[in-house]
């Protein structure tokens, strides 16, 4: 399968359906359930606090892994505010400070999301990822990507203050996500 044939594919397939194709693979992405969204949520109500101009986008289809052969539906991108006017359905990753995964309750998903994803943004240079693991009552942050991985990763325990590194430079206290396990 190309990524010409996953475009193809997406353009006919229900909005319930969301496609992805990482490391020349197709995947589908289950949707939010109501945990997921409010966990956004809370995310995106954090930048709109945030004086830097910065916000944090839902559900974004971005161009990832080396030379933009991926394509992954991210469930939170932060960037610039008014940063993808006149994209299309997917986009570049250049000027993306952050993105963020959030675990499905999937097992299929989940995995893909732990394992798949990490090394394709590392590829398309996204400074840090910041993957919410509701199974494990953790988050993880992947900062500083080279040669397609991530060289630093920190996982604390929901509750933790989160620190995220250069460009973000932002503290995440995890308290409340203790509130959005399955």
């Amino acid at each position: 399968m190309t990524v010409e044939d996953l475009e193809e594919l997406e353009r006919s397939a229900p909005e319930t359906v969301w496609l992805e194709f990482i490391g020349g693979r197709l995947a589908v992405k289950r949707g939010p359930d109501g945990n997921r969204s409010e966990i956004l949520a809370w995310l995106q109500r954090l930048w709109t606090e945030e004086p830097r101009g910065l916000w944090l986008y839902g559900f974004r289809g971005v161009r990832s892994g080396a030379g933009g052969a991926d394509r992954a539906r991210v469930d939170g991108v932060l960037a610039p505010a008014g940063h993808f006017t006149g994209h299309g359905e997917w986009s570049e990753p250049d000027g993306v400070l952050m993105v963020v995964a959030i675990t499905a309750d999937d097992h299929d998903s989940d995995r893909h999301t732990r394992t798949a994803k990490p090394p394709c943004y590392a590829a398309a240079g996204i400074p840090v990822h910041l993957l919410i693991d509701r199974d494990d009552c953790s988050v993880v942050v992947f900062s500083q990507p080279e040669d397609g991985r991530y060289r630093h990763e920190e996982k604390l325990p929901f509750g933790a203050a989160v620190k995220l590194p250069e460009p973000v430079n932002f503290t995440l206290d995890t308290e409340l996500l203790k509130e959005f396990v399955d």
